[in-house]
């Protein structure tokens, strides 16, 4: 994020953005402490310390936190607390399981505190809190593990169109002059091109569950295990709505449609640089009460499955007569 806060969201180069906001602060360290009433106090859950960073947030045109920004801060924070010991093998990040909580401010920057949960054998877990104002605005659990030899298996990529055979974002909406519209276009640091067509401005002419996207970084990014599994959570929250979207005829633009992430799961299946194209294969198994359920696969080009993401998400439509 640039430090002039005048300048436009299209004047910052986004991918130098995303870098910075991912280069969290050591800000010192807290206590989490249980208490209970004389009449409860049957346990004592005694008292744990937090190790606590700082990271700024990227702007945005509508003042809401992109919620993949905080996701990718919690994998860092959780990230820079595991360190192995002399001699020992590095841990790298194979699963989390995190609920948004509260939409944070995009023009504020976001403390987390890091819990050490266990460091075993093998695995370490981490609980991250990530807080705006004094409360917190999302809260993950993670897991990491020494690299270990066992059985090995994977689905097959399916079969879609090359990546460079697709319109762009800035293709679709680059033209409109709308400040969400050149944010999408200009203002992310992930090309996304979507294989079935995008629904930005339209939904999709045929109502399935399923749809499928490449993705890329804008530039390189530096060859850090930790870096690049936060970089791909940060672009794993960008559509995973969009397959039930798709499956009922909504649009991002659709009168009277809002949509929000509550809860995020994702396992990280196989090492990944996110500056090489992904494809990220989406379907949506349920839309019911104001929620949608997207499950997503995300492939390298050369069919090897490096990751899965799961995540539900309000979806409200005020008139659903629109759909009609």
């Amino acid at each position: 994020m640039s430090e002039n806060k005048d300048e436009t969201q299209e004047s910052v180069d986004p991918m130098a953005s995303l870098l910075h906001v991912l280069d969290l602060q050591p800000v010192g360290n807290a206590t989490v402490s249980a208490t209970f009433s004389a009449q409860t106090s049957l346990a004592d859950l005694g008292q744990s310390r937090a190790d606590v960073f700082v990271g700024e947030s990227q702007p945005q045109p509508h003042g809401r936190i992109f919620g993949g920004q905080v996701l990718a801060q919690c994998v860092i924070a959780a990230g820079r607390t595991v360190t192995p010991g002399d001699g020992k093998p590095p841990r790298f990040i194979h699963s989390l399981h995190g609920y948004f909580l509260r939409p944070g401010d995009s023009m504020q920057p976001v403390h987390f505190a890091v819990e050490r949960l266990r460091d075993g054998g093998s695995f370490s877990a981490r609980r991250v809190h990530a807080i705006q104002n004094g409360a917190p605005i999302m809260s993950v659990i993670m897991s990491f593990q020494e690299e270990a030899q066992g059985i090995d298996h994977q689905v097959p990529m399916p079969d879609v169109t090359d990546p460079l055979e697709l319109p762009t974002t800035a293709d679709v909406v680059g033209d409109i002059d709308h400040p969400i519209a050149q944010h999408w276009a200009h203002g992310r640091a992930v090309d996304v091109r979507h294989v079935e067509g995008a629904l930005y401005l339209q939904p999709a002419t045929e109502r399935t569950p399923q749809q499928h996207l490449w993705m890329r970084t804008l530039s390189a990014i530096p060859d850090d295990p930790l870096l690049g599994a936060a970089v791909l959570a940060y672009a794993s929250d960008y559509t995973m709505l969009e397959s039930a979207m798709r499956a009922n005829g909504v649009a991002w633009v659709t009168p009277g449609f809002r949509a929000a992430s509550l809860d995020h799961a994702m396992w990280f299946h196989r090492p990944v640089r996110l500056d090489d194209w992904i494809l990220y294969a989406q379907d949506s198994p349920s839309a019911q009460g104001g929620r949608g359920l997207g499950t997503g696969r995300m492939f390298t080009r050369d069919g090897t499955l490096i990751a899965t993401v799961a995540q539900e998400g309000m979806m409200r439509i005020k008139d659903l007569s629109v759909l009609n």
